[in-house]
């Protein structure tokens, strides 16, 4: 039995990852971006017009 997934969707949740652009930072600690709130924790600061790498609402890698 193999533990790799074939195919480009999370092998817990499904979902995959989605490219967003930052919009505007907020007080609260989340990036507003084209297709919703995200957490940058893994990532660092950001800044408007930065390309992030979002799964399930938290962005994975800054994408150039």
């Amino acid at each position: 039995m193999s533990c790799e997934s074939e195919s480009d969707h999370c092998i817990t949740c499904s979902d995959e990852g989605v490219p967003m652009r930052v919009l505007s930072l907020e007080d609260d600690g989340l990036a507003r971006c084209d297709g919703g709130d995200v957490l940058t924790d893994l990532v660092g600061t950001v800044a408007p017009g930065d390309t992030l790498l979002v799964h399930a609402g938290v962005a994975l890698a800054r994408l150039e």
